[in-house]
C-alpha cells in the first residue's frame, strides 16, 4: 500500500519542451503500460472538445461538486459532451476528466489538445534495477508525469508553468531521481511530493 514519491525535475512555460523531456524520461523505463492516465480540469468548450477527441466515449464529470438545492444530493454529469451544442456544454463548465486512455492516441494528440485547462499525463512503468545505486524498479510506483499548468503531482492550483515529475518507490529514491533529472539536463526541484 502507499503512494509513489514524485520528484519534480523540470519546470518550464514551454509545453512542447515539457512534453519532449517527459518522453525522453519514458524511454528510460524498462516497461511502460499500454495506457496512460489522463487527468484534466477543463474550463472552456474548446478544452472539452479537444480532450473528448482523444478519449472518445469516455465520461466527464463536473470539476466542482454540484448538489441539488432541495435535497443536497450529488449531481452527476452523465451527458455525452459530443452531442451537446456549445451553449449547452458551456453551462456545465468546468468539467473534469480522469481515465486510462490508449497511450498511442494520447501521445499523438496531446499537444494539439492543450488549452487553458490543467492536464496531467501519467505513464506507469518500471525503472530498471540499478545495482550501482542500490535502486530497484517498482512497477507499482515507477513512472513519469507531465502536468501542464500545474506544479503539484496531486493537481493543486493552476499555474503558467508545466512540470515534469519522476515517480519512484513510496520510500523515495533521491539518487535515482537525481540521475533521471540529469539525463534531461535538469535537477530535482525541491522535496518529493505525494504521487499516485
Amino acid at each position: 500500500m502507499g503512494n509513489s514519491r514524485a520528484y519534480p525535475v523540470l519546470r518550464t512555460t514551454d509545453a512542447a519542451e515539457a512534453y519532449r523531456q517527459a518522453r525522453r524520461l519514458c524511454a528510460l523505463l524498462e516497461h511502460v503500460e499500454d495506457t496512460v492516465w489522463l487527468f484534466a480540469v477543463l474550463p472552456t468548450v474548446r478544452d472539452v472538445r479537444q480532450i473528448a477527441a482523444l478519449a472518445p466515449g469516455l465520461p466527464f464529470d463536473h470539476a466542482v461538486t454540484r448538489t441539488r438545492p432541495a435535497t443536497g444530493d450529488h449531481v452527476w454529469f452523465d451527458l455525452d459532451v459530443t452531442a451537446l451544442e456549445d451553449a449547452e456544454l458551456e453551462r456545465h463548465l468546468p468539467l473534469s476528466f480522469s481515465e486510462d486512455v490508449d497511450r498511442e492516441r494520447v501521445e499523438d494528440g496531446i499537444l494539439a489538445a492543450l488549452g487553458e485547462g490543467m492536464v496531467s499525463l501519467e505513464w506507469h512503468g518500471c525503472w530498471p534495477d540499478d545495482p550501482d545505486a542500490d535502486s530497484d524498479g517498482y512497477p507499482k510506483y515507477d513512472g513519469v508525469q507531465v502536468l501542464f499548468h500545474g506544479d503539484e503531482a496531486q493537481y493543486g492550483d493552476w499555474t503558467e508553468e508545466h512540470t515534469v515529475f519522476v515517480h519512484v518507490t513510496k520510500f523515495g529514491d533521491l539518487p535515482r531521481a537525481r540521475k533521471l533529472a540529469a539525463h534531461i539536463g535538469g535537477e530535482v526541484l525541491g522535496e518529493a511530493q505525494l504521487g499516485w
